[in-house]
C-alpha cells in the first residue's frame, strides 16, 4: 500500500469519527399534525393533542386586562411582529390556563396552513430538555407557542437554570419563531425561603436574590391574576348558564352558586366552571 493509500484510509477513519461525534441533524416535528403538541422529553418529539378543551374568549370574564393584553401580544407574535415572553400569575383557579388555550384558538380562527399558530406544552420535569425542542423548532416554518403550565421551582432544584438559559436564548437568542409563555401562582417563580435561604449564605446576597428573581424578568409581560368578587364570580355563573342554554332562574342560579362557592371555600372561575358542570348534570345536559 503506497502513501496515498494510507492517507485515503487515515481521512476516511477521521470522517468516521467526526460523523459519530456530530449531532445528529434536529428531527422533523411535524408540526402539520395538529394545532396543539404535548413534548416529549424521553423520545424527544411531540405527542399531537387531536382536541384542546379552549373555552371561547368572550367566556373569559374578571381578566379583561390580562386578556386584551395576552390577546394583542400573541396577535402581533402570530403576525410576525415584536412581541414578549408572558408569565401569568396569581391565585389558582383564576383562569390563567384557560386564557392561554382560548387565545390561541381565537388566534387560529381563519388562518390557514403554515399561518396557523401552534401551541407546545412542556411539563414542569421536562424544562431541563428546553434546549433540544428550541433546536428542533428554530427551522420550522410555523410559529410557536411553548407553553409551560403550573410553573415553580422548590428548594434545591436548578432546572429553572434550564429555563433562564432558554429564554435568553444562549449566542444564537432565542429561535424568532418561538415565544413562551407560563403560568405560575408565584410572582418570581421560586419560593420566598428558596431566595432568602440562599441569600442568607451568599457571600453577595444582593446576588443572590437577584439571580433567582431575573428569571422572571426574562418575561417581558407579567400578568396577574387575583381572587375574584362575588359579582365577578356570578358573572362567570351567569356566562356560562348563558352560553349552554341551561334551565333555571337567576335568582335560584345565583342562591345555588353561592352556596357551591361557600362549600368550596373560594370564588374562581374553576369553581363557577364545577357549578356549571354540576347544574347541567343535574338538568341531564351535557356541556360537549
Amino acid at each position: 500500500m503506497d502513501s496515498s493509500d494510507d492517507n485515503r484510509d487515515v481521512l476516511a477513519r477521521v470522517a468516521d469519527a467526526l460523523e459519530r461525534l456530530a449531532p445528529p441533524a434536529p428531527a422533523d416535528l411535524a408540526l402539520d399534525r395538529a394545532d396543539a403538541f404535548v413534548w416529549q422529553a424521553d423520545t424527544k418529539g411531540l405527542m399531537p393533542l387531536a382536541s384542546v378543551s379552549a373555552l371561547p374568549l368572550d367566556l373569559l370574564k374578571g381578566i379583561n386586562r390580562s386578556r386584551d393584553t395576552l390577546l394583542e401580544n400573541t396577535q402581533r407574535f402570530a403576525d410576525g411582529v415584536a412581541a414578549n415572553n408572558a408569565l401569568l400569575w396569581g391565585a389558582r383557579g383564576q383562569g390563567k390556563s384557560s386564557l392561554v388555550k382560548a387565545v390561541h384558538a381565537h388566534i387560529n380562527q381563519g388562518r390557514s396552513g403554515e399561518k396557523r399558530l401552534k401551541l407546545i406544552e412542556v411539563h414542569r420535569e421536562d424544562i431541563g430538555s428546553l434546549p433540544t425542542l428550541l433546536a428542533k423548532l428554530r427551522a420550522a416554518p410555523y410559529r410557536v407557542i411553548v407553553f409551560c403550565d403550573d410553573l415553580s421551582f422548590d428548594a434545591g432544584e436548578t432546572t429553572y437554570k434550564s429555563l433562564k438559559a432558554a429564554l435568553e436564548g444562549g449566542l444564537e437568542g432565542r429561535p424568532e419563531n418561538v415565544l413562551f409563555y407560563a403560568t405560575s401562582n408565584r410572582r418570581h417563580l421560586l419560593p420566598r425561603d428558596m431566595i432568602d435561604n440562599e441569600s442568607g449564605s451568599a457571600i453577595n446576597p444582593g446576588d443572590a436574590i437577584e439571580e433567582k428573581v431575573s428569571l422572571s424578568d426574562r418575561f417581558g409581560l407579567w400578568l396577574g391574576f387575583h381572587k375574584c368578587s362575588q359579582d365577578e364570580y356570578l358573572a362567570m355563573v351567569d356566562a356560562y348558564h348563558a352560553h349552554f342554554d341551561l334551565p333555571g332562574k337567576a335568582d335560584d342560579l345565583h342562591r345555588d352558586a353561592l352556596e357551591w362557592a361557600t362549600t368550596r371555600g373560594a370564588r374562581s372561575g374553576r369553581v363557577a366552571w364545577q357549578f356549571i358542570q354540576d347544574a347541567a348534570g343535574r338538568a341531564g345536559r351535557s356541556l360537549s
